[in-house]
């Protein structure tokens, strides 16, 4: 690549970019990922000193003000408890009170309403709930006044509404995330509960005493409700807020207080009345209520004291909350931004001044090591010079770091670029000792074959002369398949060209014709079907070689079967033999060779004895032949021979049949190739016709026709030879039983002349 077109290439990629901005991109990242920290820790401050605010709110907006008009409910629960006991007194105070508690109400709605917007859930789910008490109000006190309530279940509704409020006040202290703020908030709490069930007590008794009786289960509830609340009381007091612990103080202090605890007691102590008071306890019912309204009142005082110092300070808590996120945002962003400025500043310089130079000097270096250093080493090993490339390529030290590597990887490749030119050297020299190795492989046939020339000369009208004819045919269509072989590797066509189809069988024995040692392979089946003109030479030749590998590894007494069968997409050719076989893994590369026909590495064909594969393959994938191979029953190979529908133009005109069993019987080559301007017609397998026999001696010697046996679309159209027209087609049946009866002949009449040189050297012995 030109540095042309290198730079258009970066410009096209975007991801290919300075070392400065990596490098500042580097700074940047880290940068970023703080800042998004930072903006998530200011984000959680800011969220929780908002989410303080709204619970503070909601406490001094909502609960404060609900503490009040809880506060009256109380009352009216007492007051609604002693109007069911004795209807005849205490209507109008009754009155008075639910008007007070309207009018509370009411202030606490309108609050409520605007100050919950921001609350969390769990406190809205909590006022829904006192919402819904709260709208039954007006249809219980209905009730209370037609008195279809009895005074159970008028004090059972005045609980769970005051119950409810208690919850809320409960869950609006446990959601505030300050832990003090919480507890505060949960004393309040407890301070409400103390004085509702202190409130509860005091309507029991204002029952019975407007009644009349205290029944017994009036008794324990009183009893348990005193000692719940001044339980209470005593539990939290020690947590109080300073204020508020001195405030509970002063109550403990109060006349009201000491009276009211010794009611409770006297109460506690005289037990249960069945009709009325006992005098000795000094109990009136205006006494009584004045009491627990006394105390009632103080105890809402206390709570509504915690509860509004509690709330400040967790409104203070939400405030510095907010003012420290915000300055603590500020002041990290500041800082963050201090940093990122400095890195990037610092990475430039670090780039500019410490890089730069010495990523020049490599660049540098580096096209010195390319552009001379390299080209000369190249020229030395052309010239087959002994080359160091540890000494050629030593490379100056750069340092230990990232770019001292980088120059120690560009050093390396250099010296692995040297070292492919040395084994592209070795390779050449393989390659010419291979192509070596072929070339020789054919003399052996040739020189086989001129040996047989040079005895027909001095054999002339022999009667072997016919086995002869056969042998050198037979010697010279193996040499020329040799030959294809390596027009085949080098990319060249095999000069043999077909314009007709020619019938499978045919095709299949001109392939055994050009295999060793012929007479072992036995035809099983042959399909009637033909072979497309351009295939013909491809097809012949490949099974040749298979035919040559089968019988070169397998014992020299076995046979060679041949079987061709019409299968779906095509014909399939199975070759079977019985030799040695192959293990799994060679089978499996075999497969691999003949599925991808790679181009074959010089190294590995050595003197061309595994050339055979590759040629297959070639020629496979020319054609669009499928080979596979797998291991035969017999212990030897079995390969599967394909060909595709494509290559296939169905039955031949010259209807020969299958031949099942039938040992191949020798036969001369193909014809010849002529020169590219004249096309010549098919090559087919030409079987040696006998002469018919005379009744008396020896049988004449049997002589070829040229293209005797060919079928009509083969014959060679030629002026000067006679016509063959005329004479009658035979079988392969009818051939082969003309052979044998010439080969019988041929072994009788060896046998009689040896006969009468015997019996003619009895003769002269005996004249001796």
């Amino acid at each position: 690549m030109t540095s042309t077109s290198a730079g258009q290439a970066a410009d096209r990629n975007p991801r290919q970019q300075s070392i400065a901005r990596r490098v500042v991109r580097l700074v940047l990242v880290p940068s970023v990922v703080a800042l998004l920290i930072w903006f998530a820790a200011s984000g959680y401050l800011v969220f929780q000193g908002f989410y303080n605010r709204a619970v503070a709110n909601s406490v001094r907006q909502v609960s404060i003000p609900a503490v009040t008009a809880l506060s009256s409910l109380q009352q009216e629960r007492r007051l609604s408890v002693a109007y069911l006991a004795r209807p005849a007194n205490g209507l109008t105070a009754l009155l008075d009170r639910r008007r007070q508690s309207d009018q509370q109400v009411d202030a606490l709605r309108q609050a409520a309403d605007g100050a919950l917007g921001q609350a969390p859930q769990s406190i809205k789910d909590r006022w829904s709930e006192l919402t819904g008490y709260l709208d039954r109000l007006a249809t219980t006190r209905s009730a209370i006044d037609a008195r279809t309530m009895t005074g159970p279940d008028a004090y059972a509704f005045y609980n769970s509404l005051l119950d409810a409020a208690t919850e809320l006040f409960d869950n609006q202290a446990r959601v505030v995330p300050d832990v003090t703020a919480t507890q505060g908030g949960i004393i309040a709490t407890e301070v409400f509960r103390a004085s509702d069930l202190m409130s509860r007590a005091g309507s029991l008794i204002d029952g019975a005493l407007a009644s009349g009786p205290l029944s017994r289960a009036d008794y324990l509830e009183f009893v348990r409700l005193v000692g719940a609340y001044h339980s209470a009381l005593a539990t939290n007091a020690p947590h109080f807020e300073p204020a508020v612990r001195q405030r509970f103080a002063e109550i403990e202090a109060s006349p009201e207080w000491k009276q009211l605890t010794q009611l409770e007691g006297g109460i506690t102590a005289g037990g249960p009345w069945a009709k009325r008071v006992s005098p000795t306890l000094g109990i009136g019912v205006d006494r009584w209520s004045q009491l627990t309204a006394a105390v009632s009142g103080d105890l809402i005082d206390l709570t509504i004291r915690q509860a509004d110092q509690v709330s400040a300070r967790t409104l203070r808590t939400g405030n510095n909350q907010l003012l420290t996120a915000s300055l603590g945002s500020l002041l990290a962003l500041a800082i963050a931004l201090g940093a990122i400025l400095w890195a990037v500043r610092q990475s430039r310089v670090l780039v500019d001044r410490a890089l730069s130079v010495r990523l020049a000097k490599l660049g540098s270096d580096a096209d010195t090591l390319v552009d001379q250093r390299l080209p000369a080493v190249m020229d030395r090993l052309r010239r087959r010079e002994q080359v160091d490339l540890a000494t050629e390529f030593a490379a100056p030290d750069y340092g230990g770091d990232e770019i001292g590597q980088v120059a120690r990887v560009i050093n390396r490749s250099l010296q692995a670029a040297a070292g492919a030119a040395v084994d592209e050297a070795k390779a050449r020299t393989a390659g010419t000792a291979m192509l070596m190795g072929v070339a020789r492989r054919p003399q052996r046939p040739l020189q086989r074959g001129l040996k047989v020339v040079e005895d027909l000369q001095a054999q002339v009208g022999d009667e072997k002369l016919l086995t002869n004819l056969f042998d050198i045919h037979h010697q010279l269509n193996q040499t020329r398949r040799f030959l294809e072989n390596l027009v085949i590797l080098a990319g060249g066509q095999i000069g043999r060209r077909f314009h007709n189809p020619v019938a499978l069988r045919r095709v299949l024995l001109a392939a055994f014709a050009e295999a060793r040692n012929y007479q072992r392979i036995t035809l099983r089946r042959a399909n009637d079907v033909s072979l497309a003109g351009h295939a013909v030479a491809e097809v012949i030749h490949l099974l040749a070689e298979l035919l040559d590998n089968a019988l070169a590894f397998s014992p020299p007494d076995t046979t060679v079967w041949v079987t061709s069968s019409r299968v779906q997409h095509g014909v399939a050719i199975e070759i079977e033999d019985a030799g040695v076989g192959m293990s799994a893994e060679a089978v499996e590369r075999a497969n691999t060779l003949l599925a991808t026909a790679p181009t074959p590495d010089v190294t590995e064909l050595r003197d061309g004895a595994q050339i055979g594969l590759h040629v297959v393959a070639e020629l496979a994938k020319r054609e669009g032949v499928q080979i596979s191979l797998r291991r035969s029953a017999y212990g030897g190979l079995l390969a599967i021979v394909l060909l595709p529908e494509r290559i296939l133009v169905g039955a031949d005109n010259d209807r020969e049949g299958d031949t099942r069993g039938m040992p191949i019987v020798p036969a001369a080559p193909p014809a010849a190739p002529a020169p590219p301007e004249v096309q010549p017609s098919r090559s087919a397998v030409a079987v040696l016709e006998p002469v018919a026999e005379k009744p008396a001696g020896k049988p004449p010697l049997p002589h070829r026709r040229p293209q005797q046996h060919l079928a009509p679309e083969l014959l060679e159209a030629d002026e000067e030879e006679e016509d063959t027209a005329a004479i009658p087609v035979r079988s392969p049946e009818e051939a082969r039983q003309r052979f044998a009866r010439y080969q019988r002949g041929w072994a009788e009449g060896a046998a009689a002349e040896r006969t009468d040189e015997n019996t003619t050297d009895a003769e002269q012995g005996g004249n001796a």
